[in-house]
């Protein structure tokens, strides 16, 4: 069992920055490549971003790429995502999840999520 806990989500000016923590209980965090969702209101929760159990791969979606980076700390068990230059478009509760394997972009390939923290972007 892994317990994620999501925070850094806040309101922001576009063009503005914002640095989410997701923070894992248990020892197995290292073993999981990791990553970050979104969800608009009205809209189905999409892939952001993930970052392999080591920290050498990411990959993100198209829309974010060139302004958000996802990193991680395995010694604290902590994954991120540093979020630049926000846009209006970046509104969403912003979740992170432990990768079982499969598509890193599909939902079905996480297993365990945080409860979301909300970023919102005024334009």
């Amino acid at each position: 069992q892994v317990q994620l806990v999501e925070s850094g989500g806040g309101l922001v000016q576009a063009g503005g920055s914002l640095r989410l923590s997701c923070a894992a209980s248990g020892r197995t965090f290292s073993y999981y490549a990791m990553g970050w969702f979104r969800q608009a209101p009205g809209k189905e929760r999409e892939f952001v971003a993930t970052i392999s159990s080591g920290g050498r791969s990411t990959y993100y979606t198209d829309s974010v790429k060139g302004r958000f980076t996802i990193s991680r700390d395995n010694a604290k068990n902590t994954v991120y995502l540093q979020m630049n230059s926000l846009k209006p478009e970046d509104t969403a509760i912003y979740y992170c999840a432990t990768q079982t394997g499969g598509s890193y972009a599909s939902i079905r390939s996480y297993n365990y999520w945080g409860q979301g923290t909300q970023v919102t972007i005024s334009s």
